[in-house]
């Protein structure tokens, strides 16, 4: 009697998931969802015997995992090559009436989130992976069961691999930023990494409060069923309980309706609950698939077409000057928030005197704003036909804002010389907490600057004092115990870091993150470092006259010395302790760029294996770059370098070339 209930209940609140989450049809109300979620909650916990393997109550994530294990696909999971043109559309079409006669297509939505296989016994979920490098992907079981829009069970008790896009929608994706921000966290940049990084969170339990969405659009095997078009993929796939795009799947006959099907989608873009960033041609007969097949990299018989950058005309209502921690004052655009590529955004840089000049930019002017990279906002161009007659032409200021101290010009930018201008030390704390610096997690710019306001924090030497008000910070609103323990905690974890983050946090002029590792591996330890000559410095490779200037006016100033000391005296390391850095032949003195979701390691990691085997890995593809690594979705740096023809390194080549370096 009570596993016929627990079965009765399963059915009711799957068809409710389907009918609210898929369909966007629901037709029972929440409170009684609820009452009989919380009634199959109850009778699992009582027999936890009868608990099925697929119960919807799985999707609350389970326990920890260590690390993903490794599947191989049972067919390659490969990508589509990218075009951006209409040229590149034609040129496709050629390609393909070359082969098929009268060939007919389906335009899909290219969605802008992570690639996922989905394999049912029976009917039931047993697997879910990663896309990986197509050959080998991860296992996301765990994390993928926490999804509301992948069936743990399938109408039809079938075996069959799924495959589509793991996103996240655009009002999870601003839920989620605002829930960061408030939180002192790092903001994701967009829906696709924060998907990414959600559904490859070692806790499951992450990943369902993210809530993510599952598109399904493909199926491997798809004559097994008696599918014979592309289209009726799509209807199957709905059929087995799957969300799919099928109201925006249409069918072209030719080039002028490719475009045209492509124009509306463009046009929808912005109107969509998800991020989009292009549309998916694919032959829709699969007879005709069968006969294009493959190359060793993609299949013939699709291919992506990227939407150029999304531009939007916003007016700019303020130019804000910011100081930097450097003392560098940048001009900032603060206009009226619009909607760029699925995120919301108000301000942009406007980087100095000579940018703002040279585009006239103007205080009431209506401007383009765009991502560049899909990530960072830019003010691209003004509108001068709607410029009003009484503008005034942007005027760089003679002051700082935060001190009143008279600027002082260098090169193409401005600076304000007061070493203590409270702007400056605030950005100097900001950047000593920060990721690449000395990691102290939970230190958001709203916190160092409520901590600095407060009196806490005044100087980097400040944070592992602390400690000392651990009853007074829990008393403020928005922290509790909890939290406090855990950022004293990577505070006191701060002071193992080795001797390259400790340089970069220290913000010496001139000493990014890649410099620093130079230097540390160089001389090893902070006081060697102390008392390098100019002479010395500058003939070490990528460091340079100004460079090596700037490392002896920084270690000749006492203050800065007195500071060093203060941070010895907390047991602060000193040490330079990467012991993982080698040269390898593979990587020495070579240069390296990173495109792509990487999906068996991050770019951090990445970036960090290179740099260890003595490699550099640069932001822009050039003909001095040695290879390009790509990942899933890679975006134009992967198009340069085909066009200049760069070697490309697939992300699973380049763990090999990883561990032949480890084995030398």
């Amino acid at each position: 009697m009570v596993q016929e209930r627990m079965e009765e209940l399963i059915k009711i609140i799957n068809q409710a998931s389907y009918e609210y989450y898929v369909l966007d049809n629901p037709t029972i109300t929440d409170q009684e969802y609820d009452d009989y979620y919380m009634e199959l909650l109850a009778l699992e916990k009582k027999y936890p015997d009868l608990k099925r393997e697929d119960s919807p109550t799985n999707r609350v994530g389970g326990n920890a995992l260590d690390k993903f294990e490794k599947v191989t696909h049972e067919a390659p999971m490969l990508s589509f090559d990218d075009i951006f043109n209409e040229d590149e559309i034609n040129a496709f079409d050629e390609r393909i009436r070359k082969v098929i006669t009268n060939p007919v297509y389906t335009i899909e939505p290219k969605m802008d989130g992570l690639s996922g296989s989905l394999i049912y016994r029976n009917g039931v979920l047993v697997r879910a992976a990663t896309r990986g490098d197509g050959i080998t992907g991860e296992n996301i079981t765990l994390n993928v069961k926490t999804i509301k829009t992948v069936p743990l069970r399938l109408t039809k008790d079938i075996n069959i691999e799924v495959r589509g896009e793991i996103y996240m929608s655009k009002e999870s994706f601003e839920k989620a930023n605002l829930e960061r921000e408030t939180l002192g966290q790092n903001l994701f940049a967009n829906p696709r990494n924060a998907a990414a990084g959600s559904v490859r969170q070692l806790d499951s339990k992450i990943t369902a409060k993210r809530n993510l969405d599952f598109m399904a659009y493909f199926i491997p095997n798809p004559e097994d069923y008696g599918i014979k078009t592309q289209s009726e993929s799509l209807a199957f796939l709905k059929e087995l309980g799957f969300l799919t795009n099928y109201k925006l799947n249409t069918i072209a006959n030719n080039v002028n309706e490719i475009i045209e099907k492509i124009g509306e989608l463009h046009h929808k873009r912005k109107s969509l609950p998800f991020a989009i960033d292009g549309a998916v041609i694919k032959v829709d007969n699969l007879k005709d698939e069968e006969k294009l097949g493959y190359t060793t990299r993609v299949p013939r018989w699709g291919i992506a077409y990227k939407f150029p950058a999304e531009e939007v005309l916003t007016t700019l209502k303020e130019i804000k000057f910011t100081v930097g921690r450097t003392g560098k004052i940048t001009p900032n655009a603060i206009f009226s928030p619009v909607h760029v590529d699925g995120s919301l955004v108000s301000k942009a840089t406007l980087h100095n005197e000579d940018y703002c000049k040279e585009k006239d930019i103007r205080i009431g002017d209506v401007i383009v704003v765009r991502k560049a990279g899909d990530v960072i906002p830019e003010v691209v161009e003004v509108k001068f036909e709607r410029r009003k007659a009484d503008s005034i032409p942007f005027k760089m200021i003679d002051n700082c804002p935060m001190c009143g101290t008279k600027l002082v010009k260098e090169d193409a930018n401005y600076f304000c010389p007061n070493k203590n201008c409270p702007a400056r030390h605030t950005e100097n704390l900001i950047h000593y907490a920060s990721r690449d610096a000395m990691n102290i997690e939970g230190f958001g710019d709203n916190i160092v600057e409520d901590f600095y306001n407060m009196g806490y924090i005044k100087n980097v030497v400040d944070f592992y004092h602390l400690d000392k008000y651990k009853d007074e910070l829990m008393s403020l609103e928005g922290f509790g115990e909890k939290s406090i323990i855990k950022l004293l905690a990577s505070i006191e974890a701060s002071k193992q870091n080795s001797l390259e983050r400790l340089l970069f946090a220290l913000g010496i002029r001139h000493v990014g993150a890649k410099t620093a590792k130079i230097l540390a591996r160089n001389y090893k330890n902070m006081d060697s470092l102390m008392n390098a000559t100019y002479e010395e410095l500058s003939e070490i490779n990528d460091i340079g006259d100004i460079i090596a200037k700037s490392i002896v006016e920084y270690f000749n100033d006492e203050k800065n010395i007195e500071l060093i000391n203060k941070l010895k005296e907390n047991n602060v390391n000193m040490e330079y302790i990467n012991n993982n850095y080698r040269e390898s032949e593979n990587f020495a003195g070579k240069t390296f760029v990173l495109t792509g979701t990487l999906m068996n390691t991050t770019r951090e990691e990445a970036t960090l294996i290179i740099e260890n085997l003595g490699g550099k890995v640069s932001g822009s593809v050039s003909k001095k770059t040695t290879a390009v690594i790509v990942g899933e979705n890679p975006g134009s740096k992967y198009t340069k370098a085909l066009s200049l023809n760069i070697p490309i390194w697939q992300e699973e080549e380049f763990l090999d070339k990883v561990s032949e370096a480890n084995n030398e």
